[in-house]
């Protein structure tokens, strides 16, 4: 389970219980998420964009109506929605804060963040607070897939086996992955989100060459640097053939087999932080990193 002694390590044992929660907290904020139907547009930065992209997609899949994902700084203000939600772990971040001051008085805003009483309380029309979730750890963890497994549950999910797969997972041994040189994380319809957070993660905890594509994209050119030595993670099911072209590469094959692909999502963050470790790195402080991003000005 944990590689001893970071912030980061019991945030991401405590995933399995946050997610109960949140499916639980689902059922209470109903009627403030989007609605079916609804045209809504899904924003965050860095790691809450991640995950704003997985929801879209699942949202989308379940012919709950268009969503669409941007990251803060890119939504098109143009483009009508009847609702926009934003993800942001301390309800600070310049881009996000900027937005919802933009959408004021036009578009109904909903907010989903770890601290309630953070500034974005006074931009956004309703707030759903994940306290349970926070994080001291610079490095998010457990208040994004909190945040995704609330929304998933809000799709109508039942979340029982992503929660004992994430428990399986917390368990699993990581062998040689964490000394990887390199891993390229894959994903297809609202997997691809988690490919880009678990990239994210191997980046900012350990410095690591990460990357992340489409698995349908990943044969059109960044294939060719799969050699001994490096990894390719897929999450969910991979297209026929790859496995074995990355093979025939002599590059690692990883994929979530049958386990649900956010709780995959834990087992690429406890090599994210093993990896930092084995690098004398410390997780909870990735360099050049804080917790929020705050401009002085936009």
């Amino acid at each position: 389970m944990a590689t001893g002694g970071y912030l980061v390590d019991s945030e991401i044992d405590s995933q399995p219980e946050c997610w109960l929660r949140a499916s639980e907290l689902a059922q209470e904020v109903a009627g403030v998420l989007p609605a079916r139907g609804e045209r809504v547009a899904v924003a965050g930065c860095g790691t809450s964009w991640f995950m704003a992209m997985a929801y879209a997609a699942l949202r989308e899949s379940a012919g709950q109506g268009v969503t669409d994902a941007f990251p803060a700084s890119e939504v098109p203000l143009g483009r009508s929605y009847d609702r926009v939600l934003v993800i942001s772990r301390s309800g600070t971040t310049t881009e996000v804060l900027e937005l919802l001051r933009q959408l004021k008085g036009t578009t109904p805003a909903v907010a989903i963040t770890a601290v309630p009483d953070a500034p974005i309380a006074e931009v956004c029309d309703e707030l759903i607070g994940l306290e349970f979730a926070d994080e001291q750890s610079v490095v998010q963890t457990r208040f994004a897939t909190t945040a995704l497994a609330l929304l998933r549950a809000s799709l109508g999910e039942d979340l029982t086996s992503a929660v004992s797969d994430a428990r399986a997972v917390l368990n699993t041994e990581l062998g040689a992955l964490p000394t990887s040189e390199q891993i390229t994380f894959l994903g297809t319809g609202w997997t691809v989100g988690l490919a880009h957070e678990a990239a994210l993660k191997v980046r900012e905890a350990a410095g690591l060459w990460s990357e992340a594509y489409p698995a349908m994209e990943y044969r059109h050119g960044p294939i060719s640097i799969a050699e001994p030595g490096r990894t390719t993670w897929m999450f969910g099911e991979a297209p026929t053939g790859l496995a074995a072209e990355i093979s025939a590469a002599g590059a690692d094959f990883v994929d979530s087999g049958q386990r649900d692909p956010m709780a995959h999502l834990v087992l690429a963050q406890r090599v994210a932080v093993a990896a930092a470790v084995g690098r004398d790195l410390n997780p909870d402080q990735p360099r050049n990193l804080t917790r929020s991003i705050v401009l002085d000005e936009v």
